[in-house]
């Protein structure tokens, strides 16, 4: 196990919020020291925009910046650090995709493949493009387990299929998809299919190869890796991001404008519109430092220690009923559940909230998914590097609680 004394005292919440027991980090990350202090380095120390400016504090934020981005293609062993753009989110990410390169090769006779386990995010895009241009969207189902029923990929995949819009890890069930594998069985199908990966909830936890996966899109957010929000990233294959036209269009991604024309800049920037988060980006740089410092490996043995001690501990409480796969290996730190009872799951999270527990209550931005399971809302508890074996037992006293109170 990580040394969780050690690593609370770097997130200053822990000291102004006392006895805080915080379980939502799929949603969003605390914030360690380092992180905040980059931040306000920048707004302190050299708080200028980037590119434009030949001062030395532009400058100085500029090199910075860039830094930055060296640092995310070393994180998912990117080819060049060209590849990597930066957004505000991964939501934003996949609309660049589905804007620019879906609009260009997506057209009636096409066919978008995705799963039942994503996110909003990865999934309403998709059903939009369809519902424009007359393409056809199939779907991916899960088995009882909430595993991905790896045969239905095989067979849902032909000649038509365009892309693969695919979660590494669900936000709900916490299922870890056996990636390489099926992208390596859908291009053998049809070398010709496009893979976007949505790896919000696969960065923060586990070590990301793009090169190893064989994929050709992969997005995350900093929020969910202990950065700030509104700092994002899309990572594509080279050669598709160089023909992929603008999503929007101002200043920086601009090489030359004449009255008839414009001259677009290279990448990564030709993405990069307007002035772009630099706090942000630069707090993202201090977040993956901080994680390297930790190590990937380890963070994912500690989750999976937790998750361990997180399921025995739950699934002695009769009123509590878990979804996903039993094994960790297939899984990360996401705990669902309901409560056997009536209770409503946002009874449970206000009851836990009034102990000092921070659950996520409702459907986890996954419709379909619930729909699937045939629940309307569930209660989600995630697990990060600064939690506990303590906070599981505070979390299996709270759950008693709300027996008692409901």
């Amino acid at each position: 196990m990580l040394n969780t004394t050690t690593i609370k005292k770097d997130f200053p919440i822990f000291r102004n919020q006392q006895d805080f027991v915080y379980l939502d980090s799929a949603a969003m990350s605390l914030k360690p020291r380092s992180v905040i202090d980059a931040v306000e380095a920048y707004y302190e120390q050299y708080s200028a925009n980037v590119f434009r400016g030949i001062y030395k504090i532009s400058e100085k934020a500029t090199k910075i910046y860039e830094q930055t981005r060296e640092k995310v293609a070393v994180f998912i062993n990117a080819k060049s650090e060209k590849e990597v753009i930066f957004l505000r989110n991964s939501t934003e990410a996949i609309n660049l995709v589905a804007y620019t390169w879906g609009r260009t090769h997506i057209d009636k006779k096409s066919e978008i493949v995705t799963t039942i386990l994503e996110h909003h995010s990865n999934f309403v895009p998709w059903q939009q493009l369809i519902i424009e241009n007359g393409a056809v969207l199939k779907i991916i189902n899960i088995d009882e387990s909430g595993k991905l029923i790896l045969d239905q990929v095989g067979q849902i995949i032909t000649k038509k299929t365009k892309l693969l819009a695919i979660t590494y890890v669900s936000n709900a069930l916490g299922t870890i998809n056996p990636l390489r594998e099926i992208i390596k069985e859908v291009k053998r199908k049809n070398s010709d299919i496009i893979v976007l990966v949505d790896g919000a909830q696969a960065v923060p936890h586990i070590k990301v190869d793009v090169q190893d996966l064989g994929c050709d899109f992969f997005v995350f957010s900093g929020q969910k890796m202990l950065g700030p929000t509104g700092a994002g990233v899309l990572w594509g294959r080279e050669e598709l991001l160089e023909e992929m036209s603008p999503f929007l269009f101002g200043g920086e991604m601009i090489k030359e404008v004449y009255l008839d024309r414009t001259v677009f800049a290279d990448l990564p920037h030709k993405f990069e519109a307007g002035t772009p988060h630099i706090a942000g980006v630069i707090g993202l740089g201090a977040a993956i430092d901080y994680l390297t410092q930790i190590g990937m490996d380890q963070i994912r043995l500690h989750e999976k220690k937790l998750y361990s001690y997180a399921q025995e501990k739950l699934r002695k409480l009769d009123t509590v009923v878990l979804y996903g796969p039993n094994s960790q290996e297939e899984r990360s730190g996401v705990i669902l559940f309901t409560m056997k009872s009536a209770v409503h799951p946002h009874d449970v999270a206000q009851i836990l909230d009034e102990l000092n527990i921070c659950v996520r209550s409702g459907h986890h931005c996954t419709m379909p998914l619930h729909e699937r399971l045939d629940l309307s809302s569930t209660i989600r508890a995630s697990l990060y590097l600064y939690n506990t074996m303590d906070d599981i037992d505070k979390l299996v006293k709270g759950l008693q609680r709300v027996d008692e109170v409901l």
